[in-house]
């Protein structure tokens, strides 16, 4: 038995659990898809293409990079 290095429980294989596993999977993906939107749509060329709202969602998410990193 073991603690699991995710949600820190006891694991009676000896490993991670398997679904901390894929949610930590899932999580990341999330991350890393959220994190492209900007450079995918590229804002500096396409933005007068787009609609105020979709505007507003990728410069919020564009600050919210810049303040992670």
């Amino acid at each position: 038995m073991k603690i699991c290095n995710i949600c820190h429980k006891i694991s009676a294989t000896g490993e991670d659990h398997i679904d901390c596993i894929q949610k930590r999977s899932i999580e990341l993906e999330a991350e890393d898809f959220k994190n492209n939107i900007p450079e995918k749509l590229n804002l500096s060329k396409n933005d007068k293409d787009l609609g105020v709202e979709m505007k507003a969602v990728l410069e919020h998410l564009a600050r919210e990079k810049e303040n992670s990193d």
